[in-house]
């Protein structure tokens, strides 16, 4: 007996149910067989088991159970189960951001039984025979081969991502650099052009003004928060628009749904880095933006215990940039890496909440000191896009800036006299993380750059940590007074 089926989603895992005999899959000690829908064409799976019923399950951001009742006495049969977004839609049962967190990912684990992903801490991968091997080189799907080409680890560690942001497919990498850089070069090549955003994270900053114009490809940085400089800037031979929401360190925000159209009505490539938000704070793939980049190293692992990046995007686009890009130039994800990361990913939506909440006091705080010229959070009234912040993000993370009257002075005695706030960079730890941008995280960008950034002497930014509120606030009080 066999079953075709045809589904419209890309990402899709389905699993058969039933019908399975242990004889003709040992392997299996009768357990689900999975099946991967890579594109929208039909799959095939075969069965001889006695069974008279069947149920697919699966995942493709959301659980799904699909009853397929078929007559498996005829072993020359063949059912055809078409499944349109529509039936998919009507037979599934939404489930939220904690149980995603917690789940999405793990249907294509073997059923050994283990609760927890187990990690692979292996670099290649044996063959029963070469026709197995043959088929894991013409056939990802049929195998892995070696970790610097994907890893199960690393496999379940994507689908999880790729079910938080809503998108078809995700690659790790091992730093958030690495994910930039590999969606970069995917995109681009000589004679190339990019429209970025003027406010970004220096390495990315550095990466386009320098290495990628090294490489023959040129970029424009833009105030992104006025789009119609986006589009004046768009030329013939531009291939992208990159941009970051909340932008690091300024806490500035894009309209990016404006951007999205904006580079689909040119058709280009549109590209955010969405570290400062998280998927928790806000779903850019679900505002149109193509591809989604994160350093893993930050929220999403959320401990300081991990270096890693991924990119959310197509089927299409994280083929390209796996198959190519990645595997040429070795920026791949290490099984720990990325198993140390599938345990911090599982209580995002809860740290996140934390995060938000306590961030949301302290910068009620620090917009009442005396001290204080100005604070930047996207939930303050006072944050000059703070009604964007509204329509676009879920929640306002734990990210905040701002400007001391003193100027550098101030800030370098602020950072000296803390206690329980750390002075170091990074972001998204369980503690409270602070740091002068223009001396530290952008010391490596030009002053003009900075300053037309709004990257000023008197700018602090603090990562809001776990610790109670009025811990943090108690010791920012003492250190600016």
């Amino acid at each position: 007996m066999r079953i075709r089926l045809r589904t419209p989603r890309f990402g899709a895992l389905i699993v058969l149910q039933g019908g399975i005999s242990e004889d003709d899959h040992d392997d299996l000690n009768g357990m689900p067989t999975p099946l991967v829908v890579d594109e929208p064409v039909e799959g095939v799976i075969s069965s001889s088991g006695d069974a008279d019923a069947f149920v697919l399950t699966g995942w493709a951001g959301q659980m799904m159970n699909f009853e397929v009742d078929v007559d498996t006495r005829d072993p020359s049969a063949v059912l055809n189960v078409t499944l349109s977004e529509a039936e998919m839609t009507l037979k599934s049962k939404p489930i939220g951001w904690a149980t995603k967190a917690i789940h999405a990912g793990e249907e294509a684990l073997p059923q050994t039984g283990a609760l927890i992903p187990p990690i692979y801490q292996n670099s290649t991968f044996r063959f029963a025979t070469a026709e197995a091997c043959v088929a894991a080189f013409t056939n990802e799907d049929a195998g892995y081969v070696y970790t610097r080409w994907g890893n199960p680890t690393q496999s379940v560690l994507e689908n999880k991502i790729a079910a938080l942001e809503g998108g078809e497919a995700a690659l790790a990498t091992a730093s958030g650099m690495a994910a930039v850089s590999t969606a970069l070069l995917t995109l681009l090549a000589s004679g190339d052009h990019v429209v970025a955003m003027d406010s970004l994270y220096s390495a990315s900053y550095n990466i386009l003004s320098e290495d990628l114009r090294r490489m023959g490809v040129e970029a424009t940085f833009v105030d992104a928060t006025d789009v119609n400089q986006v589009e004046r800037a768009i030329r013939p031979n531009t291939k992208a628009i990159y941009i970051e929401s909340p932008a690091n360190p300024t806490l500035k925000l894009v309209d990016i749904a404006a951007c999205a159209e904006i580079a689909k009505n040119h058709g280009i490539t549109s590209l955010i880095d969405n570290t400062f938000a998280s998927p928790c704070g806000q779903q850019p793939i679900a505002l149109g933006i193509d591809v989604v980049l994160h350093s893993m190293t930050k929220y999403l692992s959320g401990n300081g215990t991990v270096v890693a990046g991924v990119i959310v995007g197509s089927q299409a686009f994280i083929d390209r940039a796996k198959k190519g890009t990645l595997r040429n130039f070795g920026g791949v994800i290490s099984p720990f890496n990325a198993w140390l990361t599938l345990h911090g990913v599982a209580t995002l939506p809860l740290r996140f909440e934390r995060h938000c909440a306590n961030a949301r006091v302290i910068s009620e705080f620090l917009e009442s000191h005396p001290a204080i010229q100005w604070v930047r959070y996207p939930g303050l009234p006072s944050h000059p896009q703070h009604e964007l912040a509204k329509r676009q993000m879920r929640a306002f993370g734990g990210m905040i800036a701002f400007e001391l009257k003193g100027g550098r002075a101030a800030g370098e005695r602020l950072v000296n006299r803390i206690q329980i706030c750390a002075l170091a960079v990074s972001l998204g730890d369980v503690r409270t993380l602070i740091c002068h941008p223009a001396s530290t995280t952008h010391s490596e960008v030009s002053p003009e750059a900075r300053r037309r950034a709004g990257i000023t002497e008197g700018l602090v930014r603090i990562s809001v940590g776990l610790e109670d509120a009025e811990d943090i606030i108690a010791d920012l009080d003492q250190a600016l007074t």
